[in-house]
């Protein structure tokens, strides 16, 4: 069976997350429906990242194995156009056509995202569910001195949710930085997996740091105290993006007409 590689985008805000649940709709059950809606076939999609409750994606990738052969760009605008008329928050960006050897979750060797934090007085309007509001100044240097602690292989058995399922707590954190412009303070996390709650656990304990109730030593303390006890207050999930995952080059792509054609006009997401 033919097997596409789709980058999503998506709205969290109404979704119980991306897996599928009983208690409510999911990400995974939206573009399956769509995916249904379109085909006839009932299909089970793998994604990169498993996203919790009112978190936004810009690059979530999956993948899906179909009977039909599709062009990739028919694919994508005809399952856009399902997903709208179903309501659903979601859009597909890109589709391409892999080779069965592709896994969008296990062949990734790197996962981006964002953790946005607006601080300022005035509360959010229309920013609202799509960042934090901390109503105090933060120090965004003392934020990213703090951040640097946690960079690197390590033990964060501190930053993880106790409902995590991950076997073990190492993992090696590429990138963690904190920007600022304005009153948007932007917090930006690369490795090649998280913990649960890993990146929202670590937002929370830098806006301590912001605010000046923590020192870098102190976060590296409660790194290695390994203790969920020594970690700030797990931040909101509205404020977390799942920004671009990344694959080796090469990655079994397949040759197709994935080109569209420029007079093709009306069905874009």
């Amino acid at each position: 069976m033919p097997r596409f590689k789709m980058t999503v985008e998506y709205d969290g805000t109404p979704y119980v997350g991306w897996q599928r649940q009983e208690n409510g709709h999911s990400v995974q059950a939206a573009l399956e429906g769509g995916i249904l809606s379109l085909t006839g076939e009932k299909v089970s999609i793998r994604g990169a990242g498993r996203t919790d409750s009112g978190v936004h994606a810009l690059g979530q990738v999956i993948h899906a194995d179909l009977s039909r052969d599709w062009a990739p760009y028919k694919l994508r605008n005809a399952l856009n156009a399902h997903l709208m008329l179903a309501g659903e928050k979601v859009s597909v960006l890109d589709v391409e056509a892999v080779a069965s050897g592709f896994d969008a979750r296990f062949t990734a060797i790197r996962r981006h995202y964002l953790y946005r934090i607006i601080s300022r007085r005035s509360p959010l309007a229309i920013e609202a569910k799509r960042a934090w509001w901390v109503a105090k100044d933060l120090d965004h240097e003392a934020m990213h001195a703090a951040a640097q602690m946690l960079v690197g292989h390590h033990d964060f058995t501190t930053f993880r949710s106790a409902h995590c399922q991950a076997k073990s707590p190492v993992r090696t954190l590429d990138r963690l930085d904190v920007t600022r412009q304005a009153e948007f303070i932007e917090i930006r996390a690369s490795a090649q997996s998280f913990l649960h709650n890993q990146i929202r656990s670590f937002a929370g304990t830098l806006k301590l740091a912001g605010e000046g109730k923590m020192t870098p030593d102190d976060v590296r303390h409660a790194l290695e105290a390994r203790d969920r006890a020594a970690c700030g207050p797990v931040a909101p999930p509205e404020g977390l993006y799942f920004m671009q995952v990344d694959y080796r080059e090469g990655y079994a792509s397949i040759e197709r007409d994935t080109q569209e054609p420029l007079q093709e006009v009306g069905e874009d997401e």
